[in-house]
Protein backbone atom coordinates (compact mmCIF):
# COMPACT_ATOMS: atom_id res chain seq x y z
CA UNK A 1 0.00 0.00 0.00
CA UNK A 2 1.14 3.58 -0.59
CA UNK A 3 2.05 5.91 2.23
CA UNK A 4 -0.86 6.41 4.63
CA UNK A 5 -3.21 9.38 4.69
CA UNK A 6 -5.14 8.58 7.87
CA UNK A 7 -4.52 11.95 9.48
CA UNK A 8 -4.98 14.09 6.37
CA UNK A 9 -8.06 15.91 5.13
CA UNK A 10 -10.00 14.53 2.18
CA UNK A 11 -8.64 15.28 -1.27
CA UNK A 12 -10.57 17.36 -3.75
CA UNK A 13 -11.34 15.95 -7.18
CA UNK A 14 -8.92 18.33 -8.93
CA UNK A 15 -6.09 17.21 -6.59
CA UNK A 16 -6.77 13.53 -7.29
CA UNK A 17 -6.82 14.07 -11.05
CA UNK A 18 -3.58 16.07 -10.90
CA UNK A 19 -1.86 13.24 -8.99
CA UNK A 20 -3.22 10.61 -11.41
CA UNK A 21 -1.83 12.53 -14.39
CA UNK A 22 1.51 12.85 -12.63
CA UNK A 23 1.63 9.09 -11.93
CA UNK A 24 1.37 8.56 -15.70
CA UNK A 25 4.37 10.81 -16.30
CA UNK A 26 2.19 13.65 -17.61
CA UNK A 27 3.42 16.93 -16.15
CA UNK A 28 3.45 19.65 -18.79
CA UNK A 29 0.33 21.26 -20.23
CA UNK A 30 1.26 19.94 -23.67
CA UNK A 31 1.59 16.33 -22.42
CA UNK A 32 -1.69 16.52 -20.52
CA UNK A 33 -3.51 18.07 -23.47
CA UNK A 34 -2.23 15.41 -25.90
CA UNK A 35 -3.34 12.69 -23.46
CA UNK A 36 -6.80 14.09 -22.77
CA UNK A 37 -7.32 15.19 -26.40
CA UNK A 38 -5.76 12.51 -28.67
CA UNK A 39 -4.74 13.52 -32.19
CA UNK A 40 -7.06 12.77 -35.10
CA UNK A 41 -5.48 9.67 -36.74
CA UNK A 42 -6.56 10.92 -40.17
CA UNK A 43 -4.15 13.81 -39.63
CA UNK A 44 -1.23 11.67 -38.42
CA UNK A 45 1.53 10.89 -40.89
CA UNK A 46 2.64 7.32 -41.47
CA UNK A 47 6.23 8.38 -40.78
CA UNK A 48 5.26 8.86 -37.10
CA UNK A 49 5.18 5.06 -36.99
CA UNK A 50 8.84 4.90 -38.02
CA UNK A 51 7.96 3.55 -41.47
CA UNK A 52 10.47 4.51 -44.15
CA UNK A 53 9.21 6.80 -46.88
CA UNK A 54 11.28 4.96 -49.50
CA UNK A 55 9.63 1.62 -48.62
CA UNK A 56 6.19 3.24 -48.64
CA UNK A 57 6.69 4.86 -52.06
CA UNK A 58 8.04 1.62 -53.50
CA UNK A 59 5.08 -0.37 -52.17
CA UNK A 60 2.51 2.10 -53.54
CA UNK A 61 4.26 2.17 -56.93
CA UNK A 62 4.10 -1.65 -57.10
CA UNK A 63 0.41 -1.71 -56.12
CA UNK A 64 -0.46 0.89 -58.76
CA UNK A 65 1.33 -1.22 -61.35
CA UNK A 66 -0.61 -4.31 -60.23
CA UNK A 67 -3.91 -2.43 -60.53
CA UNK A 68 -3.04 -0.98 -63.94
CA UNK A 69 -1.95 -4.37 -65.30
CA UNK A 70 -4.87 -6.18 -63.64
CA UNK A 71 -2.71 -8.53 -61.60
CA UNK A 72 -4.28 -10.76 -58.96
CA UNK A 73 -3.60 -9.08 -55.62
CA UNK A 74 -3.87 -11.35 -52.59
CA UNK A 75 -4.14 -9.94 -49.07
CA UNK A 76 -2.47 -12.68 -47.02
CA UNK A 77 -3.84 -12.26 -43.50
CA UNK A 78 -3.85 -14.02 -40.17
CA UNK A 79 -6.52 -15.93 -38.26
CA UNK A 80 -6.67 -13.78 -35.12
CA UNK A 81 -8.89 -10.71 -34.67
CA UNK A 82 -6.05 -8.29 -35.45
CA UNK A 83 -5.13 -10.15 -38.64
CA UNK A 84 -8.76 -10.43 -39.73
CA UNK A 85 -9.33 -6.70 -39.22
CA UNK A 86 -6.08 -5.88 -41.04
CA UNK A 87 -7.16 -8.05 -43.97
CA UNK A 88 -10.55 -6.35 -44.10
CA UNK A 89 -9.00 -2.86 -44.05
CA UNK A 90 -6.63 -3.44 -46.95
CA UNK A 91 -9.04 -5.61 -48.97
CA UNK A 92 -11.85 -3.06 -48.76
CA UNK A 93 -9.53 -0.16 -49.64
CA UNK A 94 -7.97 -1.81 -52.68
CA UNK A 95 -11.32 -3.16 -53.86
CA UNK A 96 -12.71 0.39 -53.70
CA UNK A 97 -9.77 1.59 -55.81
CA UNK A 98 -10.58 -0.93 -58.54
CA UNK A 99 -8.00 -3.61 -57.79
CA UNK A 100 -8.55 -7.27 -58.63
CA UNK A 101 -8.06 -8.24 -55.00
CA UNK A 102 -8.95 -11.27 -52.88
CA UNK A 103 -8.31 -12.09 -49.21
CA UNK A 104 -6.56 -15.24 -48.03
CA UNK A 105 -6.78 -16.28 -44.37
CA UNK A 106 -4.61 -19.31 -43.55
CA UNK A 107 -6.01 -22.20 -41.53
CA UNK A 108 -4.24 -22.70 -38.22
CA UNK A 109 -3.70 -26.46 -38.45
CA UNK A 110 -3.18 -26.72 -42.21
CA UNK A 111 -0.96 -23.71 -42.88
CA UNK A 112 0.45 -22.70 -39.52
CA UNK A 113 1.22 -19.06 -38.79
CA UNK A 114 2.17 -16.48 -41.38
CA UNK A 115 3.23 -16.53 -45.00
CA UNK A 116 4.46 -20.00 -45.96
CA UNK A 117 4.98 -22.17 -49.06
CA UNK A 118 1.90 -24.31 -48.36
CA UNK A 119 -0.32 -21.23 -48.30
CA UNK A 120 1.30 -19.89 -51.48
CA UNK A 121 0.75 -23.22 -53.28
CA UNK A 122 -2.91 -23.31 -52.21
CA UNK A 123 -3.42 -19.80 -53.58
CA UNK A 124 -1.87 -20.76 -56.93
CA UNK A 125 -3.95 -23.95 -57.16
CA UNK A 126 -7.31 -22.43 -56.24
CA UNK A 127 -9.05 -20.92 -59.31
CA UNK A 128 -11.04 -18.43 -57.18
CA UNK A 129 -7.81 -16.50 -56.54
CA UNK A 130 -6.99 -16.30 -60.22
CA UNK A 131 -9.36 -13.51 -61.21
CA UNK A 132 -7.48 -12.33 -64.31
CA UNK A 133 -4.37 -13.79 -65.89
CA UNK A 134 -1.53 -15.55 -64.10
CA UNK A 135 0.32 -12.69 -62.42
CA UNK A 136 0.16 -12.37 -58.64
CA UNK A 137 1.12 -9.85 -55.99
CA UNK A 138 0.87 -10.90 -52.34
CA UNK A 139 0.53 -8.30 -49.60
CA UNK A 140 0.84 -9.69 -46.09
CA UNK A 141 -0.93 -8.10 -43.13
CA UNK A 142 -0.10 -8.82 -39.48
CA UNK A 143 2.56 -11.32 -40.57
CA UNK A 144 5.57 -11.81 -42.81
CA UNK A 145 8.37 -10.01 -40.99
CA UNK A 146 10.20 -13.30 -40.35
CA UNK A 147 9.01 -15.11 -43.52
CA UNK A 148 12.41 -15.27 -45.24
CA UNK A 149 11.91 -18.74 -46.71
CA UNK A 150 8.35 -18.04 -47.89
CA UNK A 151 9.31 -14.78 -49.61
CA UNK A 152 12.10 -16.55 -51.52
CA UNK A 153 9.65 -19.33 -52.44
CA UNK A 154 7.11 -16.81 -53.74
CA UNK A 155 9.74 -15.04 -55.81
CA UNK A 156 10.79 -18.34 -57.39
CA UNK A 157 7.13 -18.74 -58.39
CA UNK A 158 7.21 -15.29 -59.98
CA UNK A 159 5.12 -13.68 -57.25
CA UNK A 160 5.93 -10.24 -55.86
CA UNK A 161 5.58 -9.79 -52.09
CA UNK A 162 4.93 -6.66 -50.02
CA UNK A 163 5.10 -7.19 -46.26
CA UNK A 164 3.11 -5.18 -43.74
CA UNK A 165 3.58 -6.31 -40.15
CA UNK A 166 4.12 -5.20 -36.55
CA UNK A 167 5.75 -8.28 -35.02
CA UNK A 168 9.34 -8.34 -33.83
CA UNK A 169 11.84 -8.88 -36.69
CA UNK A 170 14.94 -10.95 -36.30
CA UNK A 171 18.27 -9.25 -35.77
CA UNK A 172 21.76 -10.12 -36.88
CA UNK A 173 25.22 -8.92 -35.99
CA UNK A 174 26.49 -6.52 -38.62
CA UNK A 175 30.00 -6.91 -39.98
CA UNK A 176 30.45 -3.18 -39.30
CA UNK A 177 31.67 -2.84 -35.69
CA UNK A 178 29.59 -5.84 -34.67
CA UNK A 179 26.39 -3.79 -34.36
CA UNK A 180 22.98 -5.42 -34.42
CA UNK A 181 20.85 -4.77 -37.51
CA UNK A 182 17.40 -5.93 -38.58
CA UNK A 183 17.28 -9.16 -40.55
CA UNK A 184 14.34 -8.55 -42.89
CA UNK A 185 12.99 -10.75 -45.69
CA UNK A 186 14.01 -9.57 -49.15
CA UNK A 187 10.50 -8.58 -50.20
CA UNK A 188 9.64 -5.92 -52.77
CA UNK A 189 8.88 -3.56 -49.87
CA UNK A 190 8.56 -3.88 -46.09
CA UNK A 191 6.04 -1.68 -44.25
CA UNK A 192 6.84 -2.40 -40.61
CA UNK A 193 6.21 -0.72 -37.26
CA UNK A 194 5.96 -2.15 -33.77
CA UNK A 195 4.22 0.99 -32.48
CA UNK A 196 0.74 -0.16 -33.57
CA UNK A 197 -1.14 -3.39 -34.24
CA UNK A 198 -1.19 -5.28 -37.54
CA UNK A 199 -4.53 -3.62 -38.31
CA UNK A 200 -3.00 -0.27 -37.35
CA UNK A 201 -0.15 -0.72 -39.83
CA UNK A 202 -2.65 -1.84 -42.51
CA UNK A 203 -4.88 1.19 -41.84
CA UNK A 204 -2.09 3.76 -42.12
CA UNK A 205 -0.82 2.01 -45.26
CA UNK A 206 -4.34 1.94 -46.75
CA UNK A 207 -4.70 5.67 -46.00
CA UNK A 208 -1.49 6.42 -47.90
CA UNK A 209 -2.54 4.24 -50.85
CA UNK A 210 -5.89 6.02 -51.00
CA UNK A 211 -4.22 9.46 -50.83
CA UNK A 212 -1.99 8.52 -53.77
CA UNK A 213 -5.15 8.08 -55.90
CA UNK A 214 -7.22 10.96 -54.51
CA UNK A 215 -6.42 14.43 -53.27
CA UNK A 216 -8.55 14.16 -50.12
CA UNK A 217 -9.59 11.42 -47.70
CA UNK A 218 -13.36 11.94 -47.95
CA UNK A 219 -14.00 8.52 -49.50
CA UNK A 220 -11.54 6.79 -47.19
CA UNK A 221 -13.25 8.25 -44.12
CA UNK A 222 -16.63 7.14 -45.47
CA UNK A 223 -15.38 3.55 -45.69
CA UNK A 224 -15.25 3.37 -41.85
CA UNK A 225 -12.14 1.19 -41.80
CA UNK A 226 -10.89 3.05 -38.73
CA UNK A 227 -13.38 1.08 -36.64
CA UNK A 228 -11.62 -2.12 -37.79
CA UNK A 229 -8.19 -0.73 -36.88
CA UNK A 230 -9.65 0.08 -33.46
CA UNK A 231 -10.79 -3.53 -32.94
CA UNK A 232 -7.39 -4.87 -34.00
CA UNK A 233 -5.59 -2.46 -31.66
CA UNK A 234 -7.63 -3.51 -28.61
CA UNK A 235 -7.68 -7.25 -29.31
CA UNK A 236 -3.91 -7.32 -29.85
CA UNK A 237 -3.42 -5.53 -26.51
CA UNK A 238 -1.47 -2.54 -27.77
CA UNK A 239 -0.52 0.20 -25.25
CA UNK A 240 -3.28 2.78 -24.89
CA UNK A 241 -0.97 5.74 -25.38
CA UNK A 242 0.10 7.93 -28.29
CA UNK A 243 -0.91 6.68 -31.74
CA UNK A 244 -2.86 3.69 -30.42
CA UNK A 245 -4.83 5.98 -28.13
CA UNK A 246 -5.75 8.09 -31.17
CA UNK A 247 -6.82 5.05 -33.22
CA UNK A 248 -9.01 3.74 -30.41
CA UNK A 249 -10.50 7.07 -29.29
CA UNK A 250 -11.67 7.97 -32.78
CA UNK A 251 -12.34 4.37 -33.77
CA UNK A 252 -14.73 3.87 -30.86
CA UNK A 253 -16.73 6.87 -32.06
CA UNK A 254 -17.08 5.18 -35.46
CA UNK A 255 -18.05 1.87 -33.87
CA UNK A 256 -20.74 3.43 -31.66
CA UNK A 257 -22.55 4.79 -34.73
CA UNK A 258 -21.41 2.18 -37.26
CA UNK A 259 -23.82 1.00 -39.95
CA UNK A 260 -21.56 -1.93 -40.82
CA UNK A 261 -23.97 -4.93 -40.72
CA UNK A 262 -21.34 -7.18 -39.11
CA UNK A 263 -20.76 -4.79 -36.20
CA UNK A 264 -24.50 -4.33 -35.63
CA UNK A 265 -25.04 -8.10 -35.75
CA UNK A 266 -22.23 -8.78 -33.26
CA UNK A 267 -23.69 -6.22 -30.86
CA UNK A 268 -27.13 -7.77 -31.17
CA UNK A 269 -25.90 -11.36 -30.66
CA UNK A 270 -23.69 -10.41 -27.70
CA UNK A 271 -26.34 -8.05 -26.21
CA UNK A 272 -24.01 -5.05 -26.28
CA UNK A 273 -25.44 -1.51 -26.34
CA UNK A 274 -23.69 -0.29 -29.49
CA UNK A 275 -23.89 3.39 -28.46
CA UNK A 276 -22.00 2.57 -25.25
CA UNK A 277 -19.33 0.29 -26.75
CA UNK A 278 -15.93 0.59 -25.06
CA UNK A 279 -12.59 -1.18 -24.84
CA UNK A 280 -14.01 -3.80 -22.45
CA UNK A 281 -16.63 -4.90 -25.00
CA UNK A 282 -14.00 -5.15 -27.73
CA UNK A 283 -11.42 -6.98 -25.63
CA UNK A 284 -13.66 -9.42 -23.80
CA UNK A 285 -16.80 -9.88 -25.90
CA UNK A 286 -16.30 -8.91 -29.57
CA UNK A 287 -12.64 -9.94 -29.86
CA UNK A 288 -13.12 -13.49 -28.52
CA UNK A 289 -15.96 -14.07 -30.99
CA UNK A 290 -13.84 -12.97 -33.95
CA UNK A 291 -10.94 -15.09 -32.68
CA UNK A 292 -13.04 -18.19 -32.01
CA UNK A 293 -13.49 -19.09 -35.69
CA UNK A 294 -9.75 -19.15 -36.33
CA UNK A 295 -9.20 -21.26 -33.22
CA UNK A 296 -11.71 -24.01 -34.02
CA UNK A 297 -12.92 -23.56 -37.61
CA UNK A 298 -12.29 -21.13 -40.51
CA UNK A 299 -11.35 -17.54 -39.67
CA UNK A 300 -12.61 -16.56 -43.11
CA UNK A 301 -16.12 -16.58 -41.62
CA UNK A 302 -15.13 -13.76 -39.25
CA UNK A 303 -13.81 -11.78 -42.21
CA UNK A 304 -17.04 -12.36 -44.11
CA UNK A 305 -19.00 -11.09 -41.13
CA UNK A 306 -17.03 -7.83 -40.96
CA UNK A 307 -17.21 -7.21 -44.71
CA UNK A 308 -20.67 -8.36 -45.76
CA UNK A 309 -23.11 -5.59 -46.79
CA UNK A 310 -26.09 -7.93 -46.19
CA UNK A 311 -27.82 -7.76 -42.81
CA UNK A 312 -29.40 -11.23 -42.97
CA UNK A 313 -26.03 -12.83 -43.74
CA UNK A 314 -24.37 -10.83 -40.95
CA UNK A 315 -27.02 -11.96 -38.45
CA UNK A 316 -26.47 -15.62 -39.36
CA UNK A 317 -22.69 -15.33 -39.15
CA UNK A 318 -22.87 -13.52 -35.79
CA UNK A 319 -24.97 -16.37 -34.37
CA UNK A 320 -22.40 -18.85 -35.66
CA UNK A 321 -19.51 -16.93 -34.09
CA UNK A 322 -21.35 -16.79 -30.77
CA UNK A 323 -21.95 -20.55 -30.83
CA UNK A 324 -18.34 -21.38 -31.75
CA UNK A 325 -17.11 -19.01 -29.04
CA UNK A 326 -19.10 -20.92 -26.41
CA UNK A 327 -17.50 -24.15 -27.63
CA UNK A 328 -14.11 -22.46 -27.42
CA UNK A 329 -14.77 -21.41 -23.82
CA UNK A 330 -15.64 -24.98 -22.80
CA UNK A 331 -12.61 -26.45 -24.58
CA UNK A 332 -10.30 -23.83 -23.06
CA UNK A 333 -11.53 -24.54 -19.54
CA UNK A 334 -11.22 -28.31 -19.99
CA UNK A 335 -7.67 -28.01 -21.39
CA UNK A 336 -6.67 -25.55 -18.68
CA UNK A 337 -7.80 -27.88 -15.89
CA UNK A 338 -5.82 -30.72 -17.47
CA UNK A 339 -2.69 -28.57 -17.94
CA UNK A 340 -2.94 -27.22 -14.39
CA UNK A 341 -3.09 -30.72 -12.89
CA UNK A 342 -0.25 -31.87 -15.15
CA UNK A 343 1.96 -28.97 -14.07
CA UNK A 344 1.20 -29.44 -10.38
CA UNK A 345 2.04 -33.14 -10.51
CA UNK A 346 5.21 -32.68 -12.59
CA UNK A 347 6.54 -29.80 -10.48
CA UNK A 348 5.86 -31.35 -7.07
CA UNK A 349 9.54 -32.18 -6.59
CA UNK A 350 10.91 -29.04 -8.24
CA UNK A 351 9.88 -25.46 -8.89
CA UNK A 352 10.67 -24.52 -12.51
CA UNK A 353 10.60 -20.82 -13.35
CA UNK A 354 8.80 -21.46 -16.61
CA UNK A 355 5.76 -23.66 -17.14
CA UNK A 356 6.09 -26.07 -20.09
CA UNK A 357 3.20 -28.44 -20.77
CA UNK A 358 2.74 -30.63 -23.84
CA UNK A 359 -0.01 -33.15 -24.58
CA UNK A 360 -1.49 -34.91 -27.59
CA UNK A 361 -5.09 -34.05 -26.59
CA UNK A 362 -4.61 -30.28 -26.80
CA UNK A 363 -6.24 -28.33 -29.62
CA UNK A 364 -3.72 -25.86 -31.13
CA UNK A 365 -6.48 -23.27 -31.35
CA UNK A 366 -6.73 -22.79 -27.57
CA UNK A 367 -3.18 -23.39 -26.30
CA UNK A 368 -2.42 -19.64 -26.25
CA UNK A 369 -5.48 -19.03 -24.07
CA UNK A 370 -4.51 -21.91 -21.79
CA UNK A 371 -0.98 -20.52 -21.46
CA UNK A 372 -2.49 -17.18 -20.48
CA UNK A 373 -4.68 -18.80 -17.81
CA UNK A 374 -1.64 -20.66 -16.42
CA UNK A 375 0.19 -17.34 -16.12
CA UNK A 376 -2.78 -15.92 -14.20
CA UNK A 377 -2.90 -18.96 -11.90
CA UNK A 378 0.82 -19.39 -11.14
CA UNK A 379 2.32 -16.06 -12.29
CA UNK A 380 5.11 -17.70 -14.27
CA UNK A 381 5.89 -17.57 -18.01
CA UNK A 382 3.92 -20.44 -19.56
CA UNK A 383 4.32 -22.45 -22.76
CA UNK A 384 1.69 -24.95 -23.89
CA UNK A 385 2.27 -27.35 -26.77
CA UNK A 386 -0.33 -29.21 -28.83
CA UNK A 387 1.58 -32.42 -29.46
CA UNK A 388 1.09 -34.12 -32.83
CA UNK A 389 2.78 -36.97 -34.70
CA UNK A 390 5.55 -35.17 -36.60
CA UNK A 391 5.26 -31.44 -35.92
CA UNK A 392 3.79 -29.80 -32.84
CA UNK A 393 2.59 -26.25 -32.26
CA UNK A 394 3.38 -24.25 -29.14
CA UNK A 395 2.20 -20.97 -27.69
CA UNK A 396 3.77 -18.93 -24.90
CA UNK A 397 2.56 -16.13 -22.64
CA UNK A 398 4.76 -14.11 -20.33
CA UNK A 399 4.77 -11.99 -17.18
CA UNK A 400 5.60 -8.30 -17.10
CA UNK A 401 9.33 -7.66 -17.47
CA UNK A 402 10.16 -10.94 -19.23
CA UNK A 403 10.51 -10.88 -23.04
CA UNK A 404 9.09 -14.19 -24.28
CA UNK A 405 10.12 -13.90 -27.93
CA UNK A 406 13.72 -12.94 -27.07
CA UNK A 407 13.88 -15.79 -24.58
CA UNK A 408 12.73 -18.35 -27.16
CA UNK A 409 15.08 -17.01 -29.83
CA UNK A 410 18.08 -17.24 -27.53
CA UNK A 411 17.37 -20.87 -26.65
CA UNK A 412 16.24 -21.69 -30.17
CA UNK A 413 16.27 -25.43 -30.57
CA UNK A 414 15.22 -26.45 -34.04
CA UNK A 415 12.04 -24.42 -34.30
CA UNK A 416 10.46 -24.83 -37.71
CA UNK A 417 9.07 -21.32 -37.28
CA UNK A 418 8.93 -18.83 -34.45
CA UNK A 419 7.40 -15.37 -34.03
CA UNK A 420 5.61 -13.06 -31.67
CA UNK A 421 5.84 -10.25 -29.13
CA UNK A 422 7.56 -9.72 -25.78
CA UNK A 423 4.40 -10.94 -24.00
CA UNK A 424 3.30 -13.68 -26.43
CA UNK A 425 4.91 -15.99 -28.96
CA UNK A 426 4.09 -19.00 -31.09
CA UNK A 427 6.19 -21.70 -32.72
CA UNK A 428 6.28 -25.02 -34.56
CA UNK A 429 8.73 -27.69 -33.47
CA UNK A 430 9.43 -31.29 -34.40
CA UNK A 431 7.64 -33.51 -31.90
CA UNK A 432 10.78 -35.56 -31.29
CA UNK A 433 12.48 -32.39 -29.97
CA UNK A 434 9.85 -31.45 -27.37
CA UNK A 435 11.57 -33.07 -24.38
CA UNK A 436 14.90 -31.51 -25.34
CA UNK A 437 13.24 -28.12 -25.76
CA UNK A 438 11.55 -28.39 -22.35
CA UNK A 439 14.86 -29.09 -20.61
CA UNK A 440 16.62 -26.24 -22.42
CA UNK A 441 13.87 -23.76 -21.58
CA UNK A 442 13.74 -24.73 -17.91
CA UNK A 443 17.52 -24.54 -17.64
CA UNK A 444 17.64 -21.15 -19.38
CA UNK A 445 14.73 -19.82 -17.27
CA UNK A 446 16.52 -20.81 -14.08
CA UNK A 447 19.24 -18.33 -15.07
CA UNK A 448 17.20 -15.64 -16.85
CA UNK A 449 14.02 -15.36 -14.78
CA UNK A 450 14.64 -13.43 -11.58
CA UNK A 451 12.58 -14.30 -8.50
CA UNK A 452 11.22 -10.74 -8.31
CA UNK A 453 9.61 -11.14 -11.73
CA UNK A 454 7.49 -13.97 -10.33
CA UNK A 455 5.98 -11.86 -7.57
CA UNK A 456 2.64 -10.40 -8.76
CA UNK A 457 2.38 -6.72 -7.94
CA UNK A 458 -0.63 -4.45 -8.05
CA UNK A 459 0.45 -0.91 -8.91
CA UNK A 460 -1.62 1.56 -6.92
CA UNK A 461 -2.02 5.08 -8.27
CA UNK A 462 -3.16 6.81 -5.14
CA UNK A 463 -4.46 6.31 -1.61
CA UNK A 464 -7.77 8.03 -0.91
CA UNK A 465 -10.63 7.82 1.57
CA UNK A 466 -14.02 6.44 0.63
CA UNK A 467 -15.54 9.83 1.29
CA UNK A 468 -13.26 11.26 -1.46
CA UNK A 469 -15.33 9.27 -3.97
CA UNK A 470 -18.22 10.88 -5.86
CA UNK A 471 -19.69 11.12 -9.35
CA UNK A 472 -17.57 14.17 -10.16
CA UNK A 473 -14.40 12.12 -9.56
CA UNK A 474 -15.72 9.22 -11.64
CA UNK A 475 -16.63 11.50 -14.55
CA UNK A 476 -13.17 13.10 -14.51
CA UNK A 477 -11.52 9.66 -14.47
CA UNK A 478 -13.58 8.64 -17.51
CA UNK A 479 -11.72 11.34 -19.46
CA UNK A 480 -8.62 9.11 -19.11
CA UNK A 481 -10.31 6.52 -21.33
CA UNK A 482 -9.74 4.57 -23.50
CA UNK A 483 -8.16 2.35 -20.87
CA UNK A 484 -5.82 -0.52 -21.62
CA UNK A 485 -2.21 -1.58 -21.47
CA UNK A 486 0.02 1.18 -19.97
CA UNK A 487 -3.07 3.31 -19.31
CA UNK A 488 -4.94 1.19 -16.81
CA UNK A 489 -8.09 2.32 -15.10
CA UNK A 490 -6.82 4.12 -11.95
CA UNK A 491 -6.26 1.87 -8.95
CA UNK A 492 -7.00 3.42 -5.56
CA UNK A 493 -6.26 2.19 -2.06
CA UNK A 494 -8.26 2.90 1.09
CA UNK A 495 -7.29 1.90 4.61
CA UNK A 496 -9.40 0.77 7.55
CA UNK A 497 -12.63 0.39 5.63
CA UNK A 498 -15.49 -1.03 7.66
CA UNK A 499 -17.29 -4.18 6.44
CA UNK A 500 -21.08 -3.94 6.75
CA UNK A 501 -22.03 -7.04 4.78
CA UNK A 502 -20.10 -9.89 3.12
CA UNK A 503 -21.05 -13.01 1.17
CA UNK A 504 -19.59 -15.36 -1.45
CA UNK A 505 -21.39 -15.29 -4.80
CA UNK A 506 -21.17 -16.80 -8.28
CA UNK A 507 -20.51 -20.29 -9.54
CA UNK A 508 -18.71 -22.34 -6.88
CA UNK A 509 -18.87 -19.19 -4.69
CA UNK A 510 -15.69 -17.89 -6.36
CA UNK A 511 -16.42 -14.19 -5.91
CA UNK A 512 -16.96 -11.89 -2.95
CA UNK A 513 -19.76 -9.35 -2.58
CA UNK A 514 -19.38 -6.68 0.10
CA UNK A 515 -21.00 -3.55 1.46
CA UNK A 516 -18.38 -1.16 2.81
CA UNK A 517 -18.37 2.04 4.80
CA UNK A 518 -15.89 4.79 5.55
CA UNK A 519 -15.16 5.16 9.26
CA UNK A 520 -13.80 7.83 11.54
CA UNK A 521 -10.31 6.68 12.47
CA UNK A 522 -10.41 8.35 15.88
CA UNK A 523 -13.71 7.02 17.17
CA UNK A 524 -13.90 3.90 14.92
CA UNK A 525 -17.52 4.83 14.17
CA UNK A 526 -19.32 5.14 10.87
CA UNK A 527 -19.12 8.62 9.37
CA UNK A 528 -22.26 10.68 9.73
CA UNK A 529 -22.41 11.40 6.01
CA UNK A 530 -23.30 7.75 5.39
CA UNK A 531 -20.61 6.95 2.78
CA UNK A 532 -21.49 3.36 1.87
CA UNK A 533 -20.46 1.46 -1.27
CA UNK A 534 -21.26 -1.90 -2.78
CA UNK A 535 -18.15 -3.80 -3.84
CA UNK A 536 -17.33 -6.91 -5.84
CA UNK A 537 -14.06 -8.86 -5.52
CA UNK A 538 -13.68 -11.40 -8.32
CA UNK A 539 -11.91 -14.68 -7.48
CA UNK A 540 -11.63 -13.74 -3.79
CA UNK A 541 -14.59 -15.81 -2.61
CA UNK A 542 -12.28 -17.90 -0.42
CA UNK A 543 -12.02 -14.90 1.93
CA UNK A 544 -15.72 -15.05 2.83
CA UNK A 545 -15.01 -17.29 5.83
CA UNK A 546 -12.30 -14.92 7.10
CA UNK A 547 -14.23 -11.63 6.91
CA UNK A 548 -17.21 -10.70 9.09
CA UNK A 549 -19.41 -7.61 9.45
CA UNK A 550 -17.75 -4.91 11.60
CA UNK A 551 -14.25 -6.07 10.51
CA UNK A 552 -11.79 -3.50 9.20
CA UNK A 553 -9.93 -4.12 5.94
CA UNK A 554 -7.49 -2.35 3.63
CA UNK A 555 -8.50 -2.52 -0.02
CA UNK A 556 -7.25 -1.57 -3.49
CA UNK A 557 -9.83 -1.13 -6.22
CA UNK A 558 -11.15 0.53 -9.38
CA UNK A 559 -14.22 2.72 -9.56
CA UNK A 560 -16.98 1.35 -11.79
CA UNK A 561 -20.47 2.46 -12.80
CA UNK A 562 -23.16 -0.10 -12.00
CA UNK A 563 -26.48 0.06 -13.83
CA UNK A 564 -29.16 -2.20 -12.39
CA UNK A 565 -32.95 -1.98 -12.72
CA UNK A 566 -32.68 1.60 -13.92
CA UNK A 567 -30.57 2.63 -10.94
CA UNK A 568 -27.08 4.09 -11.38
CA UNK A 569 -24.53 3.61 -8.60
CA UNK A 570 -20.79 3.77 -8.11
CA UNK A 571 -19.29 0.38 -7.24
CA UNK A 572 -15.84 -0.62 -6.04
CA UNK A 573 -14.18 -3.33 -8.17
CA UNK A 574 -11.79 -4.76 -5.56
CA UNK A 575 -8.46 -6.12 -6.75
CA UNK A 576 -6.99 -7.14 -3.37
CA UNK A 577 -7.85 -7.15 0.34
CA UNK A 578 -5.70 -6.99 3.45
CA UNK A 579 -7.39 -8.31 6.60
CA UNK A 580 -6.91 -6.18 9.70
CA UNK A 581 -9.33 -7.66 12.22
CA UNK A 582 -11.17 -10.97 12.47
Amino acid sequence: MPAGRQGRDSLEVKDIIKLLLKSRGLKTKKQINEFLNPSDPYQLKITTLGIKKTELNQAIKRIKKAIAQKENIIIYGDYDADGICATAVLWETLHHLGAQVMPFIPQREEHGYGLNPKGIDDILKDPKFRILGSKFLIITVDNGIVAHRAVKYAQKKGIGVIITDHHQPRTRTSSVRGKLSLDLPKAYAVIHSDKVSGAGVAWFFAKEIYKSFHKDLKGFKASNTLELACIGTITDMMPMLGINRSLVSFGLEELRKSNRPGIKALCKEAVIPQKEMDTYHLGYIIGPRLNAMGRLEEALESLRLLCTPRETKADGLALKLGSINRQRQQLTEKTFEHAKKKFKSSSSSSSPKVIFIAHESYNPGVIGLVAGKLVEEFYKPAIVVAQEKEFSKGSGRSVKGFNMIKFLRKVESGFEDLGGHPMAAGFTVKTEKIKELKLKLEKAAAKKVKDKLLEPIINIDLEIKLNDINWSLFNQIEKFSPFGLENHRPVFASRQVKVLEVRAVGRERKHLKLKLSAINNETMKQLNNGVIFNAIAFNLGHLSSKISPRDLIDICYNLEKNLWNGNKNLELRIKDIKLLRN
